[in-house]
């Protein structure tokens, strides 16, 4: 299996831990996170990993990993930046991670063995981190809501209720090869003069565009993960983290 880290952005919520370093290098723990989703892939027997770079991308070379990169980062989202490796989205199956999350490696290892064409790694155990984070976790979460095969078929939205909630989106993909070219011919096709959710086509959410497929092309199975994992996007969620167990990812 094939990795893709999408690690293009800045974090400008990290600064000034980020004023010199992107922020998949901002350190956790003692490492940086890319170190820590690195060690967590190789535990999961992914040996291909490919980054797509942006900000600072300099500072990712020389680190033995293959390299994509974002000219755009500052204009543009991620799903722009994953198509920046279009290349690399055949032939085998492949990972999509964003590049500011860890994970347990024993749940990474059991969603890289997932055999639904697409999947989505989703944290059922979201609101007890959320209330870490932040004294109201609705404010920040988006809907998520399973049928009863348990495929997605919505996401990304603003949350009204709890209700609209079965879970968080983490930031993992996992496409089975054969699924590859649809997903890439259907990327192609987009009208590029729409809004989504808000946003212009260079702009587009990751959500949305997941969101896109599961309206236009296939179904899009969730994977239930409890809990082992983290999004650092901010200082404050660096200093929510330091509440929790020093075992919480292994």
């Amino acid at each position: 299996m094939r990795a893709i880290i999408l690690a293009a952005g800045q974090g400008v919520r990290l600064k000034p831990l980020t004023d010199d370093v992107p922020k998949c290098l901002v350190p956790f723990r003692g490492r940086p996170i890319l170190d820590g989703l690195l060690a967590a892939l190789r535990a999961s027997a992914v040996t291909d990993v490919a980054v797509v770079t942006g900000y600072r991308a300099d500072a990712l070379r020389g680190r033995g990993l293959t390299l994509r990169h974002n000219a755009d980062y500052a204009s543009t989202n991620m799903v722009h930046s994953l198509f920046c490796a279009e290349d690399l989205l055949e032939g085998d199956d492949v990972l999509i991670v964003y590049g500011d999350v860890l994970v347990r490696p024993a749940l990474l290892r059991g969603f890289c063995e997932h055999e639904a064409p697409i999947a989505v790694a989703v944290n059922t155990k979201w609101r007890e981190l959320w209330s870490l984070r932040m004294a109201d976790p609705l404010a920040d979460a988006e809907t998520l809501k399973l049928d009863a095969d348990g495929c997605i078929v919505e996401l990304g939205k603003k949350a009204r209720s709890y209700a609209d909630i079965q879970g968080q989106y983490m930031g993992l993909i996992r496409i089975a090869r054969g699924a590859l070219p649809r997903i890439v011919d259907f990327y192609r096709t987009m009208d590029r003069t729409k809004t989504y959710d808000g946003k212009d086509f260079r702009n587009m959410f990751m959500t949305s565009f997941l969101q896109a497929i599961i309206d236009g092309l296939m179904p899009i199975r969730a994977v239930p993960l409890a809990g082992g994992w983290l999004e650092i996007d901010s200082l404050s969620d660096l200093g929510a983290y330091e509440k929790l167990p020093a075992d919480f990812l292994d």
